[in-house]
């Protein structure tokens, strides 16, 4: 029989690609997000605990894949009660529906690397941190903060009911430009720092999809764990190696991978003087049986070969998912549909590429589906108080 999967944050960027991938293997899933999409089955917010228990009523739910949260961006929009409500609250409230249901096989919480924070310094002169699940997190902002506190609030469930909880922190895997407010940005500019990162710090959205079936598949054996995921970093451990990606990265990789030149050179590209820390994600790969493809030499060898560094999922995800530059950053999003619009009132004869005018046709389009959402989720709030008080 076919199991269902609740996949929460269906309309981001790993919630669609998970709803696009599971039927593939099996499964049936159903998306929860505050954003209506294709691809999400209940408009709603997870610290809605009336929706949540309807979604858990209404569905036979074997899994719940966590992917929904607040992310850096939001810190500029949110207040740190949102973070905490919305994150920890909202990750308690999701856990314990799934224990009283008395149906769900595993948890499945996306967690994130940007948790280890202070971990590792930044400032140039100390070698490159190596970053494993023995790393103790030293979170630096909100965001980290509340996705460490809602780690715990897994562990602690886990141990109270028995229910299998993993945690994936993902390395950065996000499909469009990261950094929009760089100037002279440019497609060539940006693939390659991303080609540069997956040698220390990203991972495929495709191989994301992947470690969470895994995890899936895995659970109910291991019960509980946390697990880096990131693209197999072709660095070894060695105190020589982490020296020299203290401001010499080009020749630790030149004696790894000589070719790289030669690839970067027809392009343009450079790697990185210095890496301040490099991703080991060995445990998820043995004890998840986890088999990430696209890696760093696998992107060498595909642009070698004429081809995309990036899966097929990521390029579909990239083209379908929020606007093209700016997916997951909601201010810089805002900020740029205003700049573009007052473009648009300021002379009629711009030079306005039809590219530029879908772009900021996207972005009214991507904002109307927020702002629509986010007063249906507090209007749903305010009834529940109304009706408590």
């Amino acid at each position: 029989m076919c199991k269902t999967i609740l996949v929460t944050g269906s309309s981001g960027q790993l919630g669609t690609a998970l709803m696009w991938a599971l039927p593939a293997h099996g499964y049936h899933a159903i998306g929860l997000d505050v954003a209506a999409s294709a691809t999400t089955t209940y408009v709603g917010s997870f610290y809605d605990a009336s929706l949540v228990r309807q979604v858990f009523t209404d569905n036979d739910i074997s899994f719940v894949l966590h992917t929904g949260t607040l992310h850096t961006p939001h810190i500029e929009t949110h207040t740190k009660q949102n973070f905490i409500d919305t994150n920890v609250s909202g990750t308690l409230l999701l856990l314990e529906q799934a224990v009283a249901s008395g149906r769900c096989l595993a948890f499945i919480f996306t967690s994130t690397t940007s948790l280890f924070g202070r971990a590792f310094s930044s400032v140039p002169g100390q070698p490159a941190a190596w970053i494993d699940e023995t790393v103790v997190p030293l979170p630096k902002n909100i965001y980290g903060i509340t996705k460490i506190a809602a780690e715990s609030m897994c562990e602690l469930v886990h141990r109270q009911s028995g229910m299998p909880v993993l945690v994936l922190r993902t390395s950065r895997f996000f499909t469009g430009q990261d950094n929009v407010e760089e100037t002279g940005w440019t497609t060539s500019k940006d693939d390659n720092r991303k080609v540069n990162e997956l040698a220390y710090r990203r991972v495929d959205i495709s191989d994301v999809v992947d470690a969470h079936i895994c995890a899936m598949e895995k659970a109910r054996g291991l019960g509980w764990g946390t697990y880096i995921i990131s693209a197999p970093t072709p660095f070894s451990r060695d105190a020589e190696t982490l020296r020299l990606l203290d401001g010499e990265a080009p020749t630790a990789l030149r004696t790894i991978l000589p070719a790289f030149e030669n690839t970067f050179a027809k392009r343009g590209w450079s790697f990185l003087a210095r890496l301040d820390r490099v991703y080991d994600s060995t445990k998820a790969i043995i004890e998840l049986g986890w088999k990430p493809r696209y890696t760093f030499e696998a992107a060498l060898a595909a642009i070698d070969e004429g081809k995309d560094w990036r899966s097929d999922l990521a390029v579909k995800v990239s083209q379908k998912v929020g606007p093209r530059r700016m997916q997951s950053h909601e201010p810089h999003t805002v900020l740029w549909t205003g700049v573009a619009l007052k473009a648009l009132d300021v002379s009629d004869s711009c030079a306005l590429t039809k590219s530029y005018l879908e772009d900021v046709l996207d972005c009214c389009q991507w904002l109307t589906t927020v702002i629509i959402a986010r007063c249906t989720d507090i209007k749903g709030r305010v009834e529940s108080k109304l009706l408590a008080a």
